[in-house]
């Protein structure tokens, strides 16, 4: 997997290469850029594919300890890949969680359209009891340890107060085990997650929203109908603030959209991407 060495330190991507229409694919907490697998496959023969694993706990190199992390740095982390890639016309894609927006907000330049896909928006943040356990172990000594090793358990793992919540159909085990491994072994990636979560602004997404409403771009939100943690009318809210925004309601799918509905979702994408700027 390639690798770009940023201000806050190494970060792999998956890079499709190609000549098509640039589409950047963003994940959310404790899972990594596998979570895009079966879309990436689909957009690939004519699209360039970049989705890089954001240091959210499932990344395999911890980041400078010396560099601030908190979703504000995650922010310029991925105004800096965009940069440093050189990227023009990109279709910047989000799911989970909700960095892209204020990406969206604060460096737009190189963005030609803009998809939000069941992701923490509004007050909604931290998202639903998952959202609220992850913050609760990250104040406690050895809160985020105890978590990773409750979240391997292969017997709990669909309970909706774990990846249960994220999706409609069990992940395969071995995806899951990719994205709790560096938690579960790494003292430095749990510092990194720890110090995320602990910076987490309450009025973020509120400002967020704010700013959406000058993204002059297209934009499309597609929301899973059958989400346990992102509230069916944020999305719907997202869409009408948005001025070019369009919402899209996939059927049969919980948050993440990409691992229930990877067919509908990569049709979507590849319709929207399609379409005149």
């Amino acid at each position: 997997m390639p690798q770009i060495e940023l201000t806050a330190g190494t970060v792999e991507y998956e890079d499709t290469g190609g000549p098509g229409p640039v589409v950047v694919l963003l994940h959310g907490l404790v899972h990594d850029a596998t979570v895009w697998r079966e879309v990436t496959a689909r957009l690939a023969p004519d699209h360039r594919v970049i989705a890089p694993t954001l240091p959210y706990g499932s990344h395999r190199i911890a980041l400078r300890p010396d560099v601030p992390l908190s979703p504000d740095s995650v922010i310029d982390l991925i105004g800096e890949l965009l940069d440093r890639l050189d990227l023009h016309e990109v279709t910047l894609v989000e799911s989970d969680c909700g960095r892209a927006q204020t990406v969206a907000v604060r460096h737009p330049a190189r963005l030609a359209r803009l998809v939000l896909i069941s992701c923490e928006a509004f007050d909604n943040y931290p998202p639903g009891v998952p959202g609220k356990l992850i913050a609760l172990a990250c104040r406690i000594p050895g809160g985020v340890s105890l978590l990773a090793r409750i979240l391997g358990l292969k017997p709990l793992r669909r309970l909706p107060v774990g990846i249960g919540a994220l999706t409609r159909r069990p992940v395969p085990d071995a995806v899951v085990d990719g994205w709790l491994r560096p938690l579960r072994t790494d003292p430095a990636v749990r510092h990194d997650f720890r110090r995320y979560n602990l910076a987490v602004r309450k009025d973020e997404l509120l400002r967020a929203a704010e700013g959406l409403r000058s993204f002059d771009r297209p934009a499309l939100v597609v929301w899973a109908a059958d989400d346990l943690m992102m509230p069916v009318e944020h999305g719907r809210r997202l869409a009408e603030l948005l001025p070019r925004g369009r919402y899209v309601e996939i059927a049969d799918a919980r948050t993440l959209v990409a691992e229930d509905q990877p067919e509908r979702l990569a049709a979507e994408l590849r319709a929207f991407v399609a379409e005149p700027a």
